[in-house]
């Protein structure tokens, strides 16, 4: 925020800003509010330039931190959008958060204790590996599921053209559908 307020342009420069698709949505607020208060006349651009996946899982997170004593996100290290949303656990009240590949990396004997748990997921998570350590919280707790949902997506993607007319096999459909 800092940065965009001591910004100086040359005089008469045409502004303008993008955001990066992943960023924190606060804080990419606080940021685009002080270019705006700043240069009155900067563009903003044509449509929201954050993912509406990235967004909508930052509000869930939001409203299921606060009193969780552990907040998993499960996705890759190398997850913009993931870390991001450890972030956002930690600043929503979450005591703990951390990121997660796959059940196997949770180190369960420091979870004792632990009473609520949050758990979400970044944009490319696949849903089937948060089940999977949903189950393996269940094999080693008594677990009550209560699922924030903040909003109900309804984006939908056209399938490439390229794949419209591909028949899919059933070991295809098997492996679009996790059960491998």
């Amino acid at each position: 925020v800092a940065d965009a307020r001591q910004f100086s342009p040359p005089e008469g420069a045409a502004l303008g800003y993008v955001t990066q698709t992943t960023l924190s949505v606060d804080d990419t607020a606080g940021i685009v509010a002080a270019l705006e208060d700043t240069f009155p006349d900067i563009q903003a651009p044509a449509a929201e330039s954050i993912c509406y996946a990235t967004t909508n899982r930052q509000e869930a997170v939001k409203q299921a931190a606060p009193g969780c004593d552990l907040f998993l996100v499960v996705g890759a290290p190398n997850s913009s959008n993931s870390r991001r949303l450890v972030e956002v656990a930690e600043r929503a009240g979450a005591a703990r958060a951390m990121l997660v590949q796959r059940a196997a990396e949770i180190d369960w004997l420091v979870l004792g204790g632990i009473g609520t748990v949050g758990i979400s997921a970044g944009a490319s998570a696949p849903e089937i590996i948060v089940d999977e350590i949903i189950a393996a919280f269940r094999e080693r707790f008594d677990v009550t599921l209560d699922i924030a949902l903040t909003v109900k997506e309804t984006e939908t993607f056209p399938v490439m053209r390229t794949l419209r007319d591909v028949e899919l096999t059933a070991a295809d459909m098997a492996f679009v559908n996790g059960d491998r």
